[in-house]
């Protein structure tokens, strides 16, 4: 048996996968996000520790004879968190998330004071990732800043507890914006630009690389041998590859969770951060992979239920019955509700409907909603077309990936075929899973499998045409409105 562990915002998940490759069973327990303040996002590393605790315990209790079985454990976790470590390993502030805006004047600055950061990290700086947000701290909080001997990534803290040891891996890692993304090691050239040194970071593992073995107390505690071996493990959307089987140069993934990800494998290190484009490496080595990030997907489905009194499957129920040429009557929407990354990079950017009347129903708000999410995903597969990687197929993930109707919209607006796979939702843990059963000595041909193929989504060449022009009226409907956001960028700033 291999164990998936998945750190995610919202929920701790994990996943117990057998030698055959079934998925045994899965637990999870909650977190909560603080805010304290305007655009701030925390939550304390001691409430990862307690969650995983807790979902393994429920874990063990359900099965219990497979759990006392595992042999590798892999992580997987949400990306860009920064957990500061004094020199006794003690937790010296709450860990400050991806999802936290407040390093915005860093970002300029940390651009200023590298001007090499594009072309080694391949990427933007960006208030999510963690460089930034050590700026702010050393501005801020300089006491905090002057303590920390070790910033650990969120899955990593969890290692920490889990095994004693200090390990990063390449993909989780390049959302610092502190990796050397071609070579897979640290900067020292990054990490200087931050007033940091190579010595405040953990050590480097590729994913699939045994990372340590648990702990003699962990061990005890859930009845586990203790030659267990921990995977260094990966950022969450390198796992949900893994667990999705896309691993060959091509092969893709589109996520639409609470923010949307367009995710696409390749063979090199392909860069194009004037589009925001993500580069990162892979969970597995000589992989890396590029991704377009729409920071609000499936979360503006929820949005727009609860402000038309609905819920999901009654309005997806009253946008499938539209006539064909809804489109054509539907207002235009910008999904743009926690702003934007790619290809915008703009974190001020606001939701917007355009183009309603008196026959625009609570139908048409639903369809101007999916549409907008496609769209925004559209643009961002332009942006990794443009550094050149192209998908093949696209495997659908999340929970607005339940809907066949959106499944088709994607698949005509990014004129790609997409998939749907039995068990796609437990991805990311069950990538984490798969990176343990690595670990452990699995054979990669075995275990890096694709999941079989349910539904496929073919796409239908005059309605990607009609959909084209409508993404040139969104983004000609961006440009238009952008300088309206700057009252709200001079108030949050």
């Amino acid at each position: 048996m291999y164990l998936g562990i998945d750190l995610g915002t919202s929920e701790v998940k994990v996943l117990l996968l057998a030698s055959d490759g079934r998925v045994v069973g899965t637990a999870g327990s909650p977190f909560t996000v603080s805010r304290p303040h305007p655009r701030w996002a925390e939550q304390n590393p001691s409430d990862w520790w307690d969650g995983t605790r807790l979902a393994l315990a429920a874990l063990r209790a359900k099965y219990p004879d497979e759990f006392a079985q595992i042999r590798g454990i892999g992580l997987s976790g949400q990306m860009h968190g920064a957990v500061l470590l004094d020199a006794n390993d003690t937790v010296l502030r709450p860990a400050i998330l991806w999802n936290d805006m407040r390093s915005v004047d860093e970002c300029d600055e940390l651009t200023a004071r590298a001007p090499a950061l594009h072309s080694i990290a391949g990427n933007l700086a960006m208030p999510g990732f963690t460089a930034p947000k050590l700026l702010w701290v050393a501005r801020h909080e300089p006491e905090i800043f002057a303590q920390t001997a070790c910033v650990l990534l969120p899955k990593d803290y969890l290692r920490l507890q889990l095994t004693g040891d200090k390990v990063s891996d390449p993909s989780d890692a390049a959302g610092t914006l502190w990796l050397d993304v071609a070579k897979r090691d640290w900067s020292d050239t990054l990490l200087a630009a931050c007033d940091m040194r190579r010595s405040q970071m953990p050590r480097l593992a590729e994913g699939s690389a045994p990372s340590g073995v648990l702990k003699a107390d962990v061990a005890r505690e859930f009845g586990l041998a203790n030659d267990v071996v921990v995977a260094a493990g990966g950022g969450d959307n390198a796992t949900s590859a893994v667990g999705i089987g896309a691993t060959q140069p091509g092969d893709g993934f589109v996520s639409l969770g609470t923010s949307g990800v367009l995710c696409v494998v390749g063979d090199s290190f392909r860069p194009n951060p004037a589009s925001a484009v993500h580069a990162f490496c892979h969970a597995i080595p000589d992989r890396w992979h590029q991704m377009s990030v729409v920071l609000s997907a499936a979360s503006c489905l929820r949005w727009v239920c609860k402000l038309t009194s609905t819920d999901e499957p009654t309005l997806l129920a009253e946008v499938e019955a539209l006539p064909s040429d809804a489109l054509n009557t539907a207002p235009l929407f910008l999904p743009y509700l926690s702003g934007e990354r790619t290809p915008h990079n703009d974190p001020f950017a606001q939701g917007v409907f355009f183009g309603m009347n008196h026959a625009t129903d609570r139908a048409l708000l639903g369809y101007a909603v999916l549409e907008g999410v496609t769209l925004a995903l559209t643009d961002g597969l332009d942006a990794l077309r443009a550094a050149g990687t192209e998908a093949r197929a696209l495997s659908l993930l999340g929970g607005g990936a339940r809907s066949d109707y959106w499944a088709q919209l994607l698949a005509d607006a990014l004129d790609t075929t997409t998939r749907k796979h039995g068990g796609g939702e437990t991805g990311a843990a069950l990538g984490a899973a798969r990176l343990g059963w690595l670990a452990a000595g699995g054979d990669p041909a075995r275990v890096l499998t694709k999941p079989p193929v349910e539904k496929e989504f073919t796409p239908n060449p005059a309605r990607h045409v009609a959909l084209r022009a409508r993404l040139e009226s969104y983004r000609a409907l961006y440009r238009h409105v952008r300088p309206l956001f700057e009252p709200s960028r001079q108030q949050l700033v």
